[in-house]
């Protein structure tokens, strides 16, 4: 369940998805004032694949991927899961500073963090390491000055004494623009097979009545495909892309590692009398778009069956959502 909770929530992060382009992104999650999840949880993705987990219960950094367990030796886990455990410490201290900041005793609170780098099918490589408190954005690092950047008030003695460690930021955009690349490049030569892999959507119509009018909702549910990138869009008459009265959901995790995603598009009758609508799927499987047309008698279940199903796992990735990372930095926050 928590694994996909975490994937839920990548449609926030940047995703590389070009046919060449990969991503290996970290995130590490912490909380307080919560018993029903650990502490404290990292996970790392290549793409939209994850490939190691840990803890604050297990206290163990374990592979998700069999090619990942086939290529990677023991004395990698073995300081993977050394590294994590500091962090976990590290977490417990800075969510204590973040609460004293904003004057909090109390409560439900997270400390947020992702990192990671992309390697565009251009040659591009691109780099990130922000933070979060409780879902906001706390602090980010801009590579190219080697300074941070603080979006609060709260987060400004955090950015004069990172600011001040010019050493510990040059290594940082050494990794982020170096090692990190090195490595992602190893776990798509190990992992090409599944990371490369291309699965079509399969594409289905739903509708019922609106609540409290006679407007009608068609839901366009696109599901079981991979990579994560697709388009959906509502075409009306076979040219006008429709934005207004769209709702689009986000995309999800399926169990067996392919994604989900759902529109829907509300129409009162006179607009059903005039026009011709059609939903229309684009990804990177197909060699030609989906056009699924609606004829206004589409059957099956219930969209509040689906949708319901939908908003549970959103709910519950707002509860859990954040990141919390600490690899190279000693002490304090």
């Amino acid at each position: 369940m928590l694994r996909a909770v975490v994937l839920g929530i990548l449609c926030c992060v940047h995703v590389a998805s070009g046919a060449g382009s990969h991503s290996l992104r970290y995130f590490y999650t912490g909380t307080s004032g919560m018993t029903e999840f650990p502490e404290f949880v990292m996970v790392g993705m290549v793409d939209d694949v994850q490939i190691d987990y840990y803890d604050s219960k297990s206290k163990q950094n374990v592979p998700k991927q069999q090619w990942m367990k086939d290529n990677m030796e023991q004395a990698y886990w073995e300081r993977e899961t050394q590294i994590c455990r500091g962090a976990e410490q590290i977490f417990k201290r800075n969510i204590g500073i973040a609460m004293q900041r904003f004057n909090q005793t109390g409560g439900v609170h997270t400390w947020q963090q992702i990192y990671g780098c992309e390697l565009d099918d251009d040659g591009i490589k691109w780099a990130f390491d922000q933070y979060g408190y409780d879902g906001k954005d706390y602090i980010i690092f801009d590579k190219d000055t080697l300074t941070y950047v603080a979006p609060v008030q709260q987060a400004v003695p955090s950015k004069h004494k990172w600011d001040g460690n010019s050493f510990m930021n040059h290594q940082w955009k050494a990794y982020l623009e170096g090692r990190c690349i090195e490595w992602l490049q190893k776990y798509v030569q190990y992992g090409r097979e599944t990371l490369e892999r291309r699965v079509p959507p399969a594409v289905t119509l739903l509708q019922r009545k609106a609540r409290g009018s006679a407007d009608t909702e068609v839901l366009c549910h696109v599901t079981g495909f991979f990579p994560r990138a697709v388009e959906v869009t509502w075409v009306r008459d076979g040219q006008d892309q429709l934005k207004e009265g769209v709702q689009s959901g986000e995309v999800l995790p399926n169990h067996d590692g392919t994604y989900q995603l759902r529109k829907i598009l509300t129409l009162s009758p006179e607009e059903q009398r005039r026009h011709s609508y059609s939903c229309q799927v684009d990804h990177v499987s197909l060699d030609q778009k989906i056009v699924k047309e609606w004829d206004g008698n589409e059957g099956g279940p219930p969209i509040g069956i689906i949708a319901g199903v939908i908003v549970g796992v959103l709910a519950l990735a707002a509860v859990i959502i954040g990141v919390v990372f600490w690899k190279k930095r000693q002490g304090g926050e």
